[in-house]
């Protein structure tokens, strides 16, 4: 018969193990059901030059978690949301902005940069479809 402690530690183990990918499932589902990560997207489709540029399917990558290019507060939302399609891959590059906690979030500016450097600007204030 094993060591109770030995038991202990293996369940623990287990659970410690199954435990960080779910976190890590639930925050990347949580932030791509922000508005702000929405509102970005909702752009990109409706933009021909970047489709094209990219090819149809489009695919939405997880975000690296430890990257320095996110950064999310109570007014400021910045991301850099993985992005390919059959023709090229690259980062749409986003910026929003609220005036306050629990206001709706403006976008600031939504840029596709493709994996060769070119930059196609997807929105910009002043543009319709905010």
């Amino acid at each position: 018969m094993q060591d109770p402690s030995r038991r202990v530690l293996l369940y623990t183990s287990v659970l410690c193990a199954g435990t960080g990918p779910l976190v890590y499932y639930l925050i990347q589902k949580g932030l791509s059901r922000t508005e702000y990560y929405q509102m970005a997207l909702e752009q990109l489709h409706g933009h021909p030059e970047a489709l094209e540029a990219l090819g149809s399917p489009l695919r939405v990558h997880h975000l690296p978690m430890l990257s320095r290019d996110h950064f999310v507060d109570i007014t400021d939302a910045r991301l850099k949301i993985p992005i390919s399609g059959p023709k090229a891959k690259g980062h749409l590059l986003t910026r929003s902005t609220r005036s306050a906690p629990f206001k709706r979030w403006t976008l600031q500016e939504v840029v596709l940069e493709l994996g060769d450097g070119q930059r196609i600007p997807v929105f910009t204030p002043g543009e319709q479809g905010t």
